[in-house]
């Protein structure tokens, strides 16, 4: 995947295009990724005892968190003019793979 954790991204389809945010975590079997505070989903969690039996434990009712987003709907944006792009790969000279933007051609 050429999108990983702590890269800013764009929603380009769905509820919340055009929208950016971090990413927070990288699923890629699935090749999906997780924004901060984006695609936003309900789940009901039912109330759970601590394992030690001592404290509250977890609270159960309706929690919101970010949902999955495919990875074909989102953009890394360019660092250096804050706008969408394409990712490249290219080998640099020592031989490591290293991504570039296809907006600029520069490293990301």
């Amino acid at each position: 995947m050429k999108i990983r954790t702590d890269d800013t991204v764009e929603i380009i389809a769905g509820k919340d295009a055009g929208k950016q945010g971090k990413v927070s975590r990288t699923d890629p079997k699935k090749e999906k990724v997780y924004v901060d505070g984006l695609n936003m989903v309900k789940r009901h969690q039912r109330a759970q005892p601590s394992p030690s039996g001592q404290g509250p434990g977890v609270e159960g009712g309706i929690i919101e968190k970010e949902g999955p987003i495919h990875i074909s709907n989102v953009m890394l944006v360019d660092p250096s003019d804050n706008k969408p792009t394409r990712v490249g790969i290219r080998m640099s000279d020592d031989g490591k793979r290293q991504r570039i933007s296809k907006r600029t051609g520069e490293a990301i």
